[in-house]
């Protein structure tokens, strides 16, 4: 997939006020602009995100909310002529010839902000996709291993590092190794990027991978990781009472305030197993 050059940063200049002296500098801001989601030619959904990856968040976007179901009911995917028109940019997605939207989920159009994915829905129950699986029993990770791997996210978060107000989410192998990390201004559309990359390279399910996130582990981004078969949800904040819920619902481990060398585990402590082999992925 192929994506327009992001406006990820901007620069503004600001004054600063410390030690009881006002300064005149530059700083760096996120970018955040609305993307516009269109089936053929009917408009779908707006979300607010952070330039960049747009293809994969549309194609994440639609599989994660069980729009699609596989890589296949894309027939094509990509930025309409006009994209940049008015600054609002657009992605065209044209399903396989037979795939229908149900008629249910088709009503989700929705504005979408870019912290919170919930907004707009009419219940919590909108968010629920039927027919999920519940991920694989076999997966398993040391925790010392899962120990190391915030510090892995940070030193490959090149925006907040800059701006210090965008989320991540990562997607590592069992052993630690960093597979793909996107990053948003919205916490959701971080995961949708990255679930978009793991669908685009036929990896669904992710049967034996960790998503590892900056932010908190709410409702919607647990629901996402069970679409993808996501096994092992980490945040470095904590989960809502929902997010923990389903995650015991379906047998997910779900693990929070992740930090130096201390965790929660919420959901499905029987996946972090001392001393588990580095070479079984």
């Amino acid at each position: 997939m192929c994506n327009v050059i992001p406006r990820i940063v901007s620069v503004t200049g600001i004054s600063e006020w410390r030690d009881g002296e006002i300064r005149s500098q530059n700083d760096y801001l996120v970018g955040e602009e609305p993307l516009e989601i269109r089936i053929g030619e009917a408009a779908f959904n707006v979300t607010m995100r952070t330039p960049g990856h747009e293809l994969e968040l549309a194609a994440g976007f639609l599989f994660t909310e069980g729009l699609i179901s596989c890589r296949s009911q894309i027939a094509s995917i990509r930025f309409e002529a006009n994209a940049k028109q008015n600054g609002a940019n657009r992605v065209r997605v044209d399903l396989a010839p037979g795939v229908m939207l149900d008629s249910e989920t088709a009503q989700r159009n929705f504005y979408t902000t870019s912290s919170c994915g919930v907004c707009g829905k009419a219940s919590i129950d909108a968010v629920r996709v039927r027919g999920i699986e519940p991920p694989n029993t076999a997966c398993a990770i040391d925790p010392e291993v899962l120990c190391r791997l915030p510090d892995k996210l940070f030193e490959s978060q090149a925006a907040f590092s800059r701006t210090g107000a965008i989320h991540a989410a990562g997607l590592f192998s069992t052993a630690g190794e960093l597979l793909v990390l996107r990053e948003d201004v919205g916490r959701h559309n971080a995961v949708d990027k990255a679930i978009g990359w793991a669908l685009a390279n036929d990896l669904i399910p992710l049967r034996d991978v960790v998503l590892l996130v900056s932010g908190r582990g709410g409702f919607e981004i647990v629901q996402k990781a069970l679409v993808a078969g996501l096994p092992i949800l980490a945040s470095v904040s904590a989960p809502s009472d929902l997010a923990v819920n389903l995650a015991r619902e379906f047998g997910m481990t779900l693990v929070g305030f992740l930090r130096g060398r201390r965790f929660v585990i919420y959901s499905g402590a029987e996946r972090l197993v001392a001393g588990v082999p580095l070479t079984q992925n």
